[in-house]
This record gives C-alpha cells, sequence and structure tokens, in this order.
C-alpha cells in the first residue's frame, strides 16, 4: 500500500516502512507524528483520489532525527561594480520512517504524541504569550521623580559703556 501526503508544502510519495527525508517536523526523536493530509492512497488494483484529502486516512510515522540539510551558497555579483555578496544557508529537516498507512478510520497501533497542527497552534500561543509579556515589560517603566532643573542665575547687566 502507498500513500502521497502533503506536509512542509510539499508532496511524498511513500511506503511503509519507508525513511523520508521532510522540512521540519515539531517532535524529538523517538516521538510518534500522524499526517492527516493524504492525497491519494493505493494498492496494486484499487487508488483512491482525494478531493483535496482522502477522508479517514492517516499515515503514522516515526521520527529517526532532527537534522540540517547541506548548505545552499548564494552568491551575487554585480559586474564592474566591484558587489559581491554570499550568503549560505542550511534548512532544518526531519528524517521520518513511515510506520503504517491507514483508511477507513483505523487507529494506529503505537500510540501518537500529538497532531502536528495542534503542536504548531499550542507552539504559536506559547511564542505570543511571550512576546505579550516581553511587550509589557519594555513598556512599563519605574515611576521617577522629576528632577528640579538647576536654576540660572540671573544675567548681570552693566551700563558701562566702554566702546
Amino acid at each position: 500500500m502507498f500513500a502521497v501526503i502533503k506536509t512542509g508544502g510539499k508532496q511524498y510519495h511513500v511506503v511503509a516502512n519507508q525513511v523520508v527525508k521532510v522540512e521540519k517536523v515539531i517532535g524529538n526523536a523517538g516521538d510518534v507524528v500522524e499526517f492527516n493530509d493524504i492525497l491519494m492512497v493505493g494498492q496494486e488494483d484499487n487508488t483512491i483520489i482525494g478531493a483535496p484529502v482522502v477522508a479517514d486516512a492517516l499515515v503514522t510515522a516515526e521520527i529517526i532525527k532532527q537534522a540540517r540539510a547541506r548548505k545552499v551558497i548564494s552568491f551575487k555579483k554585480r559586474r564592474r561594480q566591484n558587489s559581491k555578496c554570499t550568503r549560505g544557508h542550511r534548512q532544518e529537516v526531519t528524517i521520518l520512517r513511515i510506520l503504517e498507512i491507514l483508511t477507513g478510520g483505523l487507529k494506529p497501533k503505537r500510540a501518537v504524541a500529538k497532531p502536528i497542527k495542534e503542536e504548531a497552534a499550542v507552539l504559536k500561543e506559547t511564542t505570543k504569550k511571550t512576546k505579550a509579556t516581553v511587550s509589557i515589560k519594555k513598556t512599563a517603566k519605574k515611576p521617577s521623580e522629576k528632577k528640579s532643573a538647576p536654576q540660572k542665575k540671573a544675567a548681570v547687566v552693566s551700563n558701562n559703556k566702554e566702546d
């Protein structure tokens, strides 16, 4: 049995016990995650195509490792301008082993930690809360007493004409 899953903005053709390298998925090594966005499920003689997703289909996978991909170098040069810019980027990836492909609303054999979308929502909420507390701390200033400015001495005007 095979399935086409969607994660990280990409589509992957997966089979049970296959090792797949995908965009970063939240979790630690050994955690089991489930994918609900199944675009197609099939066997040798029977294929189900979703519109847009297959109802009651589920793919479970175990996180083997959190890693980073090869460095991608971005080099820009503007000729005759004495201008060039080099940048590097390493994308974070997750290496998964596909455990099961389930259809018909069946439950997975191994317990799943949390669905991916729920974890992402919880992560967003916690970051919003921490940002809100940081902004409150920045805006709340200690009341300081106003110091009186030193008084200026009156200028002495002389009426002497010594021109």
